[in-house]
């Protein structure tokens, strides 16, 4: 019986089946969510949204300068021009666990992108998947004190 059922588990979706939003796009073409992030108390954030990144040759250096130059003329990121943007985190995959925090996952620092050499996709981005932009030294000082204000 269990055999039956990894049998079940390898066979490929039948045509009942629709992909998860993660697979319908190549790698070489994945939509990016970037939640900009000016204050973590004040939950002041705003989604820049990328719809064509080759995470299989986009360095995680790479999408900071494409982020800083689409914060330079994109619409309604003026006030988001005045903060250091210096650190990416992933904050959540397709079909994956979120946080209960709605600004940033304060779970665990094991997802912050910290090497700017090393591709997109060898730390795990996909299609869809959502990532935090925002000042180091901001978000250390909300983890000692992660109250929020209004």
């Amino acid at each position: 019986m269990a055999a039956e059922g990894a049998e079940a588990a390898a066979a490929p979706p039948s045509a009942d089946h629709e992909a998860l939003t993660n697979t319908l796009r190549p790698l070489s073409d994945c939509f990016l969510t970037i939640r900009i992030i000016k204050s973590f108390t004040y939950r002041t954030s705003k989604n820049l949204l990328l719809p064509h990144v080759d995470v299989t040759k986009t360095t995680v250096g790479q999408l900071k300068d494409i982020c800083r130059e689409q914060l330079k003329t994109a619409p309604g990121f003026k006030p988001f021009r005045t903060v250091q943007l210096d650190t990416l985190k992933l904050y959540t995959r397709a079909h994956g666990h979120k946080t209960m925090n709605l600004i940033i996952n304060l779970e665990t620092d094991d997802d912050i992108l910290e090497d700017d050499s090393v591709t997109l996709e060898s730390v795990g981005v996909e299609n869809e998947t959502e990532i935090s932009f925002f000042a180091r030294d901001l978000y250390e000082e909300y983890k000692k004190n992660p109250e929020q204000a209004w």
